[in-house]
C-alpha cells in the first residue's frame, strides 16, 4: 500500500487522483494541500498551511504551480517522503533547486504522465534518426483555453529528445512571424494553440520531399495523467534518493 499526499487537492486534476487513488486497492489517499479548498468537501485532511501538514506520506503528488515548490520540498523532507513533480513552467533556477533535493530525496519529475506520449516520444526518436536531416520537423500542441504556459512541457521535451537523437545538431523556433521567416534547416519548430476544452495533443511532423509523415497523440480525459501519477507513485515509494522519470517506471520500451 502507498500512501499518497495530494497538493493541488482541490483542482481537476487533484480531484481526478483522488477518485482513482480511492478506487486503487493499492494505493491510499492520505490527504492533501489547496489553500482554495473547502476542507469540508473531501473525505480526507485537507490543509491550508503548509507548515501544519502532519500526515504520515509515503509520496506528494503535485498537480500545482511552480511556485509551490519550496513548501513541497520543505513538507517531503520534514516528512521523509518522496515527492512527484507534474508541474510544468518551472524556471532554471527551480529545475536545478528539484535536481539538487534529489540528492537527499526520491523525486519524479516528467512533463507528462500518460503511457501513450512517452511511446510517442520513443517514436519520435526512432524516427529522427531513421529519417535523418532530409525532413524538417516541426511539433504542434493544442490545449484548452485556461492553460497557462506556452508551450506545453510535453512539445518542449518531445523536441528535446528528436534533438538528443540528432546529435543536438537543431535549434528550437517558437513560432513564426514576419517577413523573415523562411525557415532554416537545423530547426525544430514548435507552435501551440489555445482554446476550448482540448485536453492534449500532439502533433510531430516529419517533412521531407513529396510526404509527411505525422505522429500523433491526443489524451481524451485527465485520467490518463492521473493513472501513471498513480503508477509513479507506487514505483517511488522504493526507490532511493535520486531523479526518476517515466522511463524508470516503463522500462525501456526500444
Amino acid at each position: 500500500m502507498t500512501d499518497v499526499f495530494l497538493w493541488g487537492i482541490g483542482g481537476k486534476m487533484g480531484r481526478t487522483l483522488l477518485a482513482l487513488g480511492q478506487e486503487d486497492p493499492n494505493i491510499r489517499i492520505v490527504g492533501g494541500f489547496d489553500p482554495y479548498a473547502d476542507p469540508a468537501t473531501f473525505d480526507v485532511p485537507v490543509f491550508a498551511d503548509a507548515a501544519k501538514i502532519d500526515t504520515p506520506m509515503d509520496v506528494i503528488v503535485d498537480f500545482s504551480r511552480p511556485e509551490a515548490l519550496e513548501d513541497i520540498l520543505s513538507v517531503a523532507t520534514r516528512m521523509h517522503s518522496a515527492a512527484i513533480f507534474a508541474t510544468t513552467g518551472y524556471s532554471q533556477q527551480q529545475s536545478d533547486r528539484i535536481r539538487e533535493a534529489s540528492r537527499s530525496l526520491a523525486v519524479f519529475r516528467t512533463s507528462n504522465f500518460s503511457l501513450g506520449i512517452n511511446l510517442l516520444i520513443g517514436l519520435c526518436r526512432k524516427a529522427a534518426q531513421f529519417l535523418g536531416d532530409a525532413y524538417d520537423i516541426e511539433i504542434i500542441e493544442q490545449h484548452h483555453n485556461r492553460k497557462v504556459d506556452a508551450p506545453s512541457g510535453t512539445a518542449i521535451t518531445l523536441a528535446e529528445e528528436i534533438n538528443d537523437a540528432r546529435n543536438n545538431s537543431k535549434r528550437f523556433t517558437y513560432g513564426r512571424v514576419g517577413g523573415q521567416a523562411k525557415r532554416a534547416a537545423d530547426e525544430i519548430g514548435i507552435h501551440a494553440v489555445r482554446g476550448g476544452t482540448v485536453v492534449g495533443k500532439h502533433d510531430v511532423l516529419f517533412l521531407g520531399t513529396d510526404e509527411v509523415i505525422t505522429l500523433s497523440h491526443e489524451a481524451q480525459s485527465k485520467a490518463v495523467f492521473a493513472q501513471g501519477a498513480l503508477r509513479a507513485a507506487q514505483f517511488l515509494k522504493a526507490a532511493a534518493p535520486g531523479m526518476y522519470s517515466m522511463q524508470d517506471v516503463i522500462g525501456d520500451l526500444f
